[in-house]
């Protein structure tokens, strides 16, 4: 769009209108839980090479949620996998920004994958949409394929690549808006009370998912990772250096973890912006997609101070951005309040345990907790056999009381 006649006092106002619409929309995605979720550091995780379960999900449904631009197929450069955050569908994540600027801009054939109950259910299940996607697009083009993603979508990637080995052959590239990759610290939001989505208990700081998706290694070579953050975010917090919650460390691949104000220190992009309408975001995740490996900052840095004073991203319409997300807005509080909703996050899949799927058992995190307690009763009575006082001992964890002898 041509913008060089459009009065620039006009954007700055309406840009500002345009803010408080934002507010509003972060403010709907803050993640919480009503509880501490139990603690999953004394668990025995899934083996990295081992292979992933069968998709539990239909494949007639794994086929139709993905949708395609022109052009994949045969690709002459790779493909990129548009993954939306919590609560939204890809059309209201992406088709005022990132699906334009790929088509007209950078000249990139790309899909999008809807998961089921807009993007707020269990993470687990929207996992295999993402594997699935990963291996049709592989298919299609004949390459490799890049994966970008805003919050949970920009996180979600690395579930499918970390609990199915064979998809990691298939990416050159993992691109993350302000993914929750470490879960948020942000205070719950009122709107949880009593009960939340689940992919929100999922991504509160220390939930069970959480441990379990960087268990082992957090990356895998041959991937680049590129994560991209702001020191403004106020729903995927904290977020005020590498070591935050968005940044990935460890277990190969190449990795650019970068804030986009090391680029551009005044750039205020908060949660929502950052990965539907920053420039700064944007050539970072151009300049990833560009060459092999992930962004490099010193290229980017290159294109400042004139980066420095872009309002938008190419895609976005100047025109019609305060509409366009004052409709996502609206779109997304009126998913939250239509999700089903729980007092706790989902039981861990049985894949995700080194024990894994024991003869289509539904080996989960609670018939795991099961286990060990079975056996440390065992031990326990084996131990004080021979003592003849009874008292009753309730193990911890383990729920019921049993005799023993003392």
């Amino acid at each position: 769009m041509e913008s060089s006649s459009f009065d620039r006092l006009a954007v700055v106002r309406r840009w500002a209108r345009v803010r408080g619409v934002r507010r509003t929309l972060a403010s709907a995605l803050v993640l919480g839980a009503l509880l501490a979720p139990a603690s999953a550091q004394a668990l025995d995780y899934a083996p990295v090479d081992r292979p992933g379960p069968a998709l539990s999900v239909p494949q007639t449904q794994l086929e139709a949620s993905l949708t395609c631009s022109a052009g994949v197929s045969g690709a002459a450069v790779a493909p990129v996998l548009l993954v939306p955050g919590t609560g939204v569908d890809p059309a209201t994540n992406y088709s005022w920004n990132w699906e334009r600027s790929l088509t007209n801009t950078l000249h990139i054939p790309w899909c999008a994958v809807t998961l089921p109950g807009k993007t707020l259910g269990d993470i687990q299940l929207s996992g295999e949409y993402v594997v699935n996607a990963i291996r049709t697009m592989h298919a299609m083009s004949g390459r490799k394929i890049a994966i970008m993603g805003h919050s949970q979508g920009g996180m979600l990637p690395r579930w499918a690549l970390r609990f199915w080995p064979d998809t990691r052959a298939m990416v050159d590239d993992v691109i993350g808006f302000a993914a929750t990759n470490h879960g948020t610290t942000a205070s719950p939001d009122p709107a949880c009370l009593p009960e939340c989505p689940a992919a929100h208990h999922q991504q509160y700081a220390g939930s069970n998912f959480n441990a379990a998706l960087n268990s082992i290694q957090e990356t895998f070579p041959g991937i680049s990772y590129t994560e991209v953050y702001t020191h403004t975010d106020q729903v995927v917090t904290p977020n005020a250096d590498d070591n935050g919650s968005s940044s990935v460390h460890g277990g190969g691949g190449d990795i650019t973890n970068v804030a986009i104000q090391d680029i551009c220190p005044t750039d205020l992009a908060e949660h929502t912006a950052i990965g539907t309408t920053d420039p700064v975001a944007y050539a970072l995740a151009a300049d990833a997609l560009s060459h092999p490996g992930p962004a490099s900052k010193a290229a980017v840095l290159g294109l400042t101070p004139a980066l420095c004073l872009q309002l938008f991203q190419p895609g976005v319409n100047l025109l019609t951005v305060a509409l366009d997300e004052a409709v996502a807005a609206a779109t997304l509080l009126n998913n939250y309040a239509n999700a089903p909703r729980v007092a706790g996050e989902p039981p861990l899949r049985c894949y995700v345990f080194a024990a894994g799927c024991d003869a289509g058992v539904a080996y989960t995190q609670s018939t795991h907790r099961k286990a060990k307690c079975k056996r440390r009763k065992s031990k326990h009575r084996h131990h004080h056999h021979k003592h003849k006082h009874k008292h009753k001992h309730k193990h911890k964890h383990c729920g019921k009381k049993k005799k023993h002898r003392n």
